[in-house]
């Protein structure tokens, strides 16, 4: 008696199919295609999670720059200014602070400008 294959590929392709769901033409429904797709996929998702902690990085020291000009004071001498005041604090919070509570930041601001 032999034994058939055909279930196993089923379920191989319909999970298949099932990640490819919404890709556009062929990569959702060819199973050689999808294939592919989904790999490059999965290598860019890897890719990415890396590039999104530089991105966030980016958009701290962004706001924390606008934050701090608008002080009067450029973001490096901030920088610089904190770590003199013995200030440690991330730049996720910096961020925060400057968004949410503009009158904590300046608190800070004024901090880091009497330790210079």
């Amino acid at each position: 008696m032999r034994v058939k294959g055909a279930s196993q590929s089923n379920k191989k392709r319909k999970k298949l199919f099932k990640l490819t769901k919404g890709y556009w033409g062929e990569r959702k429904n060819v199973y050689r295609r999808a294939r592919e797709a989904y790999l490059a996929s999965l290598s860019r998702a890897y890719v990415d999670r890396k590039r999104k902690k530089r991105d966030f990085r980016r958009l701290w020291i962004t706001r924390i720059s606008a934050a701090v000009r608008a002080e009067g004071m450029s973001y490096s001498v901030f920088m610089n200014g904190l770590k003199k005041a013995g200030i440690e604090i991330n730049r996720k919070m910096l961020s925060e602070l400057a968004v949410h509570d503009a009158a904590g930041f300046s608190a800070l601001v004024a901090k880091v400008k009497a330790a210079k």
